[in-house]
Order: C-alpha cells, then sequence, then structure tokens
C-alpha cells in the first residue's frame, strides 16, 4: 500500500480559514450548559490510554480509511468537553492503576499499589488497612437504589475493577493464594473475597480471573490440563458456587464463555457474573472470537440488564492498555 497522498484542498489557505471559522462557530454555541441530572452513568476507562497512545490511534484509524490518519477524528475528539488530569499517586510520580483507580472512583489521592484506602495505608501492611478505607462511587450508586456493574478486560479482581468495592494495602493480593500468611492471619481479605463480601449483590459482574474464586490446585472449566489456570485458593472456598447458593433465588446467572452470554435474555436476568478467563481477558487482536467475548459484547449485555432499574445505574467499564472504539448508547446516559 502507498503512502496516501493528501487532499489538494489542503493546498488552500482558505480550506484552513474555513475549517477554523467553523470549529470556533461550533465552540461558541456550547455556552448553554446542560444543568440536567444524569439517571446512568458509564464511565468508560482505558488504562494506559495516555496522549501519546491516543494519537495513535488516531492516525491508524485514518490510515485504516487510506487517510494521511493525523486529521481523523476519534469519537472522544467530538465530545463538546475534554479535559485533562494530572495522574500521580501520592508517593510516585509515576502512577499505577491501583493509586489512581482510587483516586477516581473513590475522589482520594492513595500511595502506588494500594486499592480503597488512604494515603494513611502502606503497601503490603495489612495493620494499616482499618480505619483508612475509602468508599466508591459504585457503592454510592448502590446505595442510592441504583443498580451498578464492572465490565473489564483484565482481571475482574484487577487493580482499576477492584478499587470499586475493595480495601487492599496490596494490588497484588488476588487471591489468599497470593497473599503472605501473616496478612491472612492479622484478618486482611484477599480482593476475589472482598468482591463477593464487601457490596452484596453487584448487579453485573464481567471480565477474567477465573482461578481465584476457585480451591487450589482445582481445574479450569476451559484449560483442564493447564496447571497454571488451576485455582489459587488456599482456603478451598468455591467463590463462584457460594455466589450461585446466595443468587439462587434471584434472576442471576454464572457464565464462563461468549455463547452462554449472548443466549441470555438479558430481560430475563438481574444479577450476572461473567468470568471468561482464568486470568485476564487476551488483547482484542488475540481473542478467540467463538469463546471471548468483545468488550463491546460485555457492554451491550451489562446495559440492556441494567438499564431496567428506574432509578438507573453506575457501570464502570475498563479495557486494559488499548484503545477500546464504542458504538455509544442511547438513552439519558452521561459518559466521562
Amino acid at each position: 500500500m502507498g503512502k496516501p497522498q493528501f487532499p489538494d484542498q489542503e493546498k488552500d489557505p482558505l480550506f484552513w480559514n474555513t475549517w477554523a471559522q467553523r470549529t470556533l462557530k461550533n465552540a461558541l454555541t456550547l455556552q448553554k450548559l446542560n444543568q440536567n441530572t444524569a439517571k446512568n452513568l458509564i464511565l468508560f476507562l482505558g488504562d494506559g490510554m495516555g496522549i501519546p497512545t491516543v494519537t495513535a490511534a488516531r492516525i491508524l484509524k485514518g490510515q485504516l480509511s487510506r487517510q494521511s490518519g493525523e486529521e481523523t477524528q476519534l469519537e472522544m475528539d467530538k465530545f463538546p468537553f475534554v479535559a485533562l488530569s494530572k495522574t500521580y499517586n501520592t508517593n510516585a510520580q509515576v502512577a499505577d492503576s491501583a493509586g489512581t483507580a482510587t483516586a477516581y472512583l473513590c475522589g482520594v489521592k492513595a500511595n502506588e499499589g494500594t486499592v480503597g484506602v488512604s494515603a494513611a495505608a502502606v503497601r503490603s501492611q495489612c495493620n494499616t488497612t482499618q480505619g483508612n478505607e475509602v468508599t466508591s462511587i459504585l457503592r454510592w450508586a448502590k446505595e442510592a437504589g441504583k443498580s451498578v456493574g464492572i465490565v473489564t478486560t483484565t482481571r475482574v479482581n484487577h487493580a482499576t475493577p477492584s478499587a470499586a468495592y475493595a480495601h487492599c494495602v496490596d494490588r497484588d493480593w488476588y487471591s489468599d493464594g497470593e497473599m503472605p500468611a501473616e496478612a491472612v492471619q492479622a484478618g486482611c481479605k484477599d480482593i476475589a473475597r472482598q468482591l463477593f463480601e464487601n457490596i452484596p449483590n453487584i448487579d453485573v459482574i464481567m471480565g477474567g480471573g477465573r482461578k481465584y474464586m476457585f480451591p487450589q490446585n482445582q481445574s479450569d472449566v476451559e484449560y483442564p490440563g493447564e496447571k497454571k489456570h488451576f485455582g489459587t485458593r488456599i482456603d478451598r472456598r468455591n467463590l463462584v458456587e457460594e455466589w450461585n447458593n446466595r443468587m439462587k433465588n434471584k434472576k442471576a446467572h454464572y457464565v464462563w464463555n461468549k455463547k452462554e452470554l449472548l443466549s441470555l435474555n438479558p430481560n430475563s436476568v438481574d444479577y450476572i457474573l461473567g468470568l471468561f478467563e482464568p486470568g485476564d481477558l487476551p488483547y482484542d487482536l488475540e481473542r478467540n472470537n467463538e469463546t471471548d467475548p468483545s468488550l463491546t459484547e460485555m457492554v451491550e449485555v451489562a446495559i440492556k440488564i441494567l438499564k431496567k432499574n428506574p432509578r438507573g445505574f453506575y457501570l464502570l467499564v475498563e479495557g486494559d492498555c488499548c484503545v477500546t472504539v464504542f458504538t455509544g448508547a442511547r438513552g439519558n446516559v452521561s459518559v466521562a
């Protein structure tokens, strides 16, 4: 494929002057702010989407359409208001997903590697947890009577989603199998356990992380012969089975593959637990289209389930280390 040729119109100064005037005119029409109260809130989070990554995605989108690329617009470029945020941890200039997730979900800056706790909590020191817990918008929404959900391409107990429900001084304590014995003995809970215990009945949970829910050395349903995917829980608890038992009188479904997910009628589902991989979901270019749902497919099902609540919903959507393109959702929704 040869190098794209830029349009002849770009040689004319009037083209750029006209474009600038049109942009200014559009901006001036935005002076009247929308002061309505949103019924629903969706937070789309592209983990790793700094300005250079977004720029690369913009250029790629254009080049796939045989343009130069730089002149292309992503959907987010069309938003009426765009802002930059400073991402750092209280103890680190280069932020990690745990401390920053605590910041944007709980409104409190935190130390690197900690989730759902203030900066008074010290990473990996179990005894600094109690009294330093902070609450998230997911909990606030649940307490307000809204439905709530988490959809991610990582493990559902990874740093970003875990800040929505967990209080943990170490982002790597996925299950008790990854925790120091002294932390377990001191009463600290692993993140997978907190997913089911801290905020009862999260309406939608979808992502990876299956192995952290099952007893140590229990084989995985999808990869029965691969030891790296075996269960990790030393306490021998089966958190999926416990969830099923607790939710048996509700319209609740556990699914672990794309077929099961897409075969559900969202109108007949109030709660869903979808764990599609033992660890993180594969990148979209490497995804098995037959077994693993795309992020778009997961989000579409999530919205159909959550929107049934007349009080509205809150949904956290994470696409990890990649630019994710969403078609958007109709209705009374704010997108951040």
